[in-house]
């Protein structure tokens, strides 16, 4: 069964403004059904959790139902299901809980395709504890993870941390190799999949992830972030809390009251996803599903636009070339600025940023300036007029 674009475009009003969204790594659209579950827990009893009142019992069922939903999109326990306020805050409050473990002399293992977010915490607090940071390398000519630098990884590695997809280049670095890898020497793995949760319903056991992180609003959510992990090694850890606050796991690592409306939002999203799977099944096997429909439709989508691109010649060089990767693409112009380029197809309502997408190690990995090429990312209710738009603005410009 085909992906019904179509009826999918028409959950989301925002749509209605004509603007052709190819901005979609930076956050998504966000259909009726979540706005709406935002308002219905903000204007429902709502309180402190607990079960005296239904106001307690409210809050205690939103966030139930979000470690729940969180859980079956990425193949998590729910017991391990840890809210923050975005991916970076969660990696930013891991990354000092794990260095209180780390010593001189021992080394932890980044990755060049990462989004900062999954870099510079690791960086900063490798710098406080004496620790030496070690480098997965990107191939630039063909935006694959270069697997002879995983020798980097050895017997004092403590930690390695990479990206389940870049989200400048889309590429998927085989993250499952790199884990046993790393699992052979005994250090933690921690995966940013803020990227590839937009394009798949991530699994961590496939992954042979310790830890995973994501963002609900790349995936049509509110902004915040969830990470996910083995219950037992949440209890291992021992983060910066508040005397009075609960020692439980997951509670501990959650900073103040939960927004509880934003994981009802959250949670909404996710259903919202499983609700376009192709057959039935449980809500985990209705996402797998669903997200397979989608990805076949991005890539008929993404072939489209790698054929338009093709036939602008030598203006232009596609850096996304990984044979395993999101329907994401990074080019750079020949002859025009990326602003100017920005400019010229805002003015026609076609989204396509350019900046440096906080993806400052892929970047220098390319041998390319910072914030010198545009990104064009395409998302489920992309459609083929939004592609038509593209490609012909990308023609008047670059003609």
């Amino acid at each position: 069964m085909s992906f019904d674009v179509a009826s999918f475009r028409r959950e989301f009003p925002s749509l209605r403004s004509g603007i052709a969204h190819f901005d979609n790594p930076g956050g998504t659209q966000t259909p009726t059904v979540v706005g709406e579950a935002i308002a219905r827990t903000m204007t429902a009893p709502l309180s402190q959790r607990g079960a005296g009142t239904l106001s307690q019992r409210n809050a205690e069922a939103v966030v139930v139902g979000f470690r729940s939903a969180v859980a079956d999109l990425l193949g998590a326990d729910p017991r391990g299901v840890v809210h923050g306020r975005s991916a970076t805050a969660l990696t930013y409050d891991f990354s000092r809980t794990l260095a209180r473990a780390w010593s001189s002399g021992d080394e932890i293992v980044l990755c060049e395709l990462d989004h900062d977010s999954n870099v510079r915490p690791w960086v900063q607090a490798a710098e406080r504890a004496g620790v030496t940071v070690k480098w997965l390398r990107l191939e630039p000519t063909t935006g694959e993870l270069d697997l002879d630098s995983l020798s980097v990884i050895g017997p004092r590695t403590r930690l390695v941390a990479l990206t389940a997809a870049s989200n400048l280049l889309g590429t998927r670095p085989p993250v499952a190799t790199v884990a046993a890898r790393a699992h052979e020497v005994g250090a933690l793995v921690y995966v940013d999949a803020v990227h590839h949760a937009a394009h798949a319903a991530p699994d961590i056991a496939a992954m042979g992830a310790d830890l995973v992180v994501c963002s609900p609003y790349k995936f049509f959510g509110p902004h915040c972030g969830a990470l996910v992990a083995d219950p037992a090694l949440l209890e291992g850890l021992e983060p910066d809390k508040l005397l009075p606050s609960t020692n439980v796991v997951p509670e501990r690592f959650e900073l103040g009251t939960l927004p509880y409306e934003l994981l009802s939002g959250a949670t909404a999203a996710i259903d919202f996803i499983a609700s376009w799977s192709p057959v039935e099944g449980n809500r985990r096997e209705r996402l797998v599903a669903a997200a397979a429909a989608i990805a076949d439709h991005e890539l008929r989508l993404r072939t489209r636009i790698e054929e338009g691109l093709a036939s602008f010649g030598e203006h232009l060089t596609l850096h996304s070339r990984a044979a395993d990767r999101t329907s994401t693409l990074f080019l750079t112009l020949r002859d025009r600025e990326p602003s100017e380029a920005y400019d010229f197809l805002a003015e026609r309502d076609v989204l396509v940023p350019a900046g440096t997408f906080y993806a400052v190690e892929t970047f220098r990995a390319l041998g390319l300036s910072v914030d010198s090429g545009l990104r064009i990312g395409l998302a489920a209710y992309t459609d083929d007029s939004d592609v038509d738009r593209l490609l012909a603005g990308l023609g008047d410009l670059l003609g």
